[in-house]
C-alpha cells in the first residue's frame, strides 16, 4: 500500500523521496542491495521478510526505477535485482540515515558502521554545500520556494 499525499505533496523532493524509500522494508532492502544482495533468495534470507512483502517491495523498487529486474536462469526463471543508476545515486541518503542513528548511540552500541575499506578508519559523513564546503545542517540553510513550484509552495514559504 502506497502512502497517501496531499495534492501540494505531490511537488515537494521530500514528499516524493518518501514516497519511494520512505517504507520500512524498502529501506533495508536497497541497504542490502548496497551490501551486494541481488536474488530473491538472499534478500529473504537476509531479512527474514514473508515472500508475498518481499515481492510487492521488489516490484515497487523496480516499477519506481531503482531496481533493475535480470534474468540469470532460464529453467526455472530465476531473476537477479541489481541497482540501477537511480538507485545508486541513493547511496548518500542511506549512509545519512545511518550515521544519524548511530549519532545517538554510544559507540560500544553500534551495531554497524561506516569505514574508510583502505584505512580501516571510522568516517563520519556530514552534508555540506558544494560550493562552500560548509555543512548545511544550519539555521544559515533554509529551503524556499523553486522555479517549478506550485502556488500552494510559493505561499509556503513566502509567508515566512
Amino acid at each position: 500500500m502506497r502512502n497517501q499525499f496531499r495534492l501540494e505533496d505531490l511537488a515537494c523532493p521530500l514528499s516524493t523521496t518518501a514516497r519511494h524509500v520512505g517504507e520500512w522494508w524498502t529501506l533495508l532492502i536497497l541497504h542490502d542491495a548496497f551490501d551486494g544482495f541481488t536474488r530473491f533468495d538472499e534478500f529473504q534470507r537476509n531479512l527474514k521478510i514473508s515472500s508475498s512483502m518481499l515481492t510487492t517491495r521488489l516490484k515497487t523498487l523496480v516499477d519506481d526505477g531503482l531496481l533493475e529486474r535480470r534474468q540469470y536462469q532460464e529453467r526455472p526463471a530465476r531473476y537477479e535485482y541489481v541497482l540501477t543508476e537511480l538507485g545508486r545515486s541513493l547511496r548518500p541518503v542511506i549512509v545519512t540515515l545511518a550515521a544519524w542513528g548511530n549519532e545517538r548511540l554510544a559507540p560500544a552500541e553500534r551495531t554497524m558502521i561506516l569505514i574508510d575499506s583502505e584505512t580501516g578508519a571510522e568516517v563520519e559523513p556530514v552534508l555540506v554545500d558544494r560550493v562552500t564546503g560548509q555543512p548545511v545542517d544550519g539555521p544559515r540553510y533554509v529551503f524556499t520556494a523553486g522555479p517549478a513550484a506550485s502556488r500552494a509552495m510559493r505561499e509556503r514559504y513566502d509567508d515566512r
